[in-house]
């Protein structure tokens, strides 16, 4: 089974920047994501790459945040920089099965990691 841990999260001040990571047990070639929940909200997108490398952003954060893969390291990363309070999540990375094309779609996200905790204060 595919395996995914999430790290980099945090607490920062409004305009700072995180870099977050999942290792991923084993790199298939399928569409990868980031996802994020606050509490009492639903479970949103936040940006997902394909396995050709084209990225998807949300409006919200578009121009702000940077989805990235290494593959040779088994690695996806989001750079989020200029944070907003409304970025305060629980962030969690997800992959497709293998050949998942492109989407936002959560319930298309087979696999998941714990989450990793973004705090953002004003």
């Amino acid at each position: 089974q595919m395996q995914l841990m999430e790290s980099g999260g945090g607490s920062v001040q409004a305009g700072g920047s995180l870099k977050l990571s999942c290792a991923v047990s084993r790199y298939t070639q399928s569409t990868m994501g980031w996802f994020r929940q606050a509490p009492g909200q639903e479970r949103e997108a936040v940006a997902t790459i394909s396995w050709t490398g084209v990225p998807i952003y949300v409006e919200a954060v578009k121009g702000r945040f940077t989805i990235s893969k290494d593959v040779a390291n088994n690695t996806l990363y989001l750079q989020m920089n200029d944070l907003k309070p409304e970025d305060t999540a629980m962030y969690y990375c997800a992959a497709r099965r293998l050949n998942g094309g492109a989407s936002l779609e959560p319930t298309e996200f087979h696999y998941w990691g714990q989450g990793t905790q973004v705090t953002v204060s004003s």
